[in-house]
């Protein structure tokens, strides 16, 4: 693991060269674009290098439809303001994505056809479709889609995908690009990682800190950026808690009631879109112990154990049994490893660092709506999508060899 060294140049200019070496090492560039604070200022230095150099830039917009307005009218500006160097690549196809405010509809499916009645807002009329991309199978998750788009805007090309993302905003984005396993880097530079063959993501303002990005908005005050981010700045939200996502997430939903204060108009919209965003928002902000997002109480004479069996039995079924089948795993992973009994509860810092099992980690799990248990250490599984995109291919490569064969 390589280790940090601080440079004398300020984090502009560093990034600025960084630029130049990506225009000069690869064939095709795209930018992976939401909208937000950080992938507007990778858009802005991208597309001016692209304009001194009169190269065309792919813009990857992927619409969530339950967005803020103020995103969507910014990155129209973008487009608008960059039309003649980007190859627009506005997509809107349905995508399987979480919803954590409800145990009834614990996922939620974006631009979902059968119920264009109920969506948060219409489609954009540059937006492209599943029509669009034949590799696409709906009800894929988003990262799978982020992954095979890529591969299929490079083709055979050596491609940049340049993404946003800072190794200052948490520990897992830190361990993606800090990453020194040899064969993972374009030629060794450090803020590339391999995806596929000849497709790279690259971290252009990876050593940015929260302050630069604001210092940067500041600075080039000409430049479009996101008004909704002055808005959360009115109503008290830290700089270093705005964030734009879909609402509905795991730790999205935290800022799900900003869109009653930010944008009424498109908050009733929220509402009904997905089931249980109105009581998600509510108890997210008036009752931490009730998602599991500060110290957790359990009802008098109830053991840890007993109250996770509670919590199971007040589910629906289908809920219920997925979380059974997760803590099933979870238990006897531990007991792999000579835990006999699963303890009631064990020292918080144990519990918070996944060093220790016990009942209340998971009733932490089902009061946080944590569906995958990540709590637990566990990880989300491919889409039945993505596996049956995979077994397509499998088939096709197939094929092709039986024809060469004959």
């Amino acid at each position: 693991m390589k280790i940090k060294k601080y440079q004398k140049e300020n984090v502009l200019e560093a990034t600025r060269e960084r630029i130049k070496i990506i225009f000069d090492e690869f064939e095709k560039i795209y930018v992976s674009f939401s909208g937000g604070k950080d992938s507007s200022v990778v858009t802005h230095l991208i597309l001016e290098e692209a304009i001194k150099r009169n190269r065309t830039i792919g813009l990857l917009v992927i619409d969530l439809e339950a967005q803020y307005l103020d995103t969507i009218k910014h990155v129209h500006q973008i487009v608008e303001t960059y039309k003649d160097n980007i190859d627009l690549h506005w997509v809107c196809v349905p995508l399987l994505l979480r919803n954590a405010v409800s145990n009834y509809e614990p996922r939620w499916i974006c631009w979902d056809k059968d119920k264009k009645d109920s969506w948060v807002r219409d489609m954009p009329e540059c937006a492209k479709t599943e029509k669009d991309y034949p590799f696409f199978i709906p009800e894929m998750e988003f990262e799978e889609f982020m992954v095979l788009w890529g591969k299929w805007y490079a083709q055979n090309d050596l491609t940049a995908a340049c993404i946003g993302i800072r190794a200052d905003e948490s520990l897992h984005r830190y361990m993606a690009i800090a990453s020194d396993k040899e064969g993972l880097k374009h030629k060794d530079f450090s803020w590339t990682t391999l995806i596929s063959k000849k497709l790279y993501n690259v971290y252009p303002i990876y050593d940015w800190k929260t302050k630069d990005i604001w210092i940067y908005h500041g600075k080039f005050r000409d430049k479009a950026h996101n008004e909704i981010y002055d808005k959360m700045n009115m109503a008290g939200v830290k700089l270093s808690q705005q964030r734009l996502c879909q609402p509905y997430g795991d730790d999205q939903r935290r800022g799900l009631w900003l869109y009653h204060i930010l944008e009424p108009e498109t908050w009733y919209k929220v509402v009904v879109r997905v089931n249980g965003a109105n009581s998600g928002a509510l108890y997210i902000q008036e009752n931490g112990n009730m998602t599991g997002y500060r110290k957790i109480t359990k009802p008098a004479k109830h053991t840890w154990e007993s109250f996770c069996n509670m919590l199971l039995k007040t589910m629906p079924k289908k809920t219920g049994d997925h979380y059974r089948m997760r803590f099933k795993k979870f238990i006897a992973g531990w007991q792999d490893r000579g835990y006999t009994k699963i303890p009631d509860e064990a020292p918080l810092e144990l519990e918070t660092k996944c060093w220790s099992p016990s009942w209340r980690r998971m009733c932490r799990c089902i009061l946080r709506n944590d569906y995958w248990c990540k709590g637990l250490g566990q990880t989300q599984p491919k889409s039945e999508a993505y596996l049956k995109f995979k077994e397509i291919q499998k088939n096709k490569k197939l094929k092709e060899k039986n024809l060469d064969a004959i």
